[in-house]
C-alpha cells in the first residue's frame, strides 16, 4: 500500500530558490537560498529529522 508522507514544491523566483514541503508530521515549511543545492540541502536535513520518528 502506497502512502504520500509529503509534497515537494521547487520555484525559482528571480535569483533566488524556494521550497515548499508539506507534511502530516511537519505540517507546511519553506526554505529559500541562493542556490538550490543550499535549497535542496536544507530539506534533506530537516526530512531525515522528521522522518527518523516516523
Amino acid at each position: 500500500m502506497e502512502e504520500v508522507l509529503c509534497n515537494v514544491e521547487f520555484i525559482k523566483e528571480n535569483i533566488e530558490f524556494i521550497a515548499r514541503i508539506q507534511s502530516d508530521l511537519g505540517g507546511t515549511r519553506e526554505y529559500k537560498g541562493p542556490s538550490f543545492e543550499e535549497v535542496l540541502e536544507q530539506i534533506v536535513i530537516d526530512l531525515q529529522e522528521e522522518f527518523e520518528t516516523y
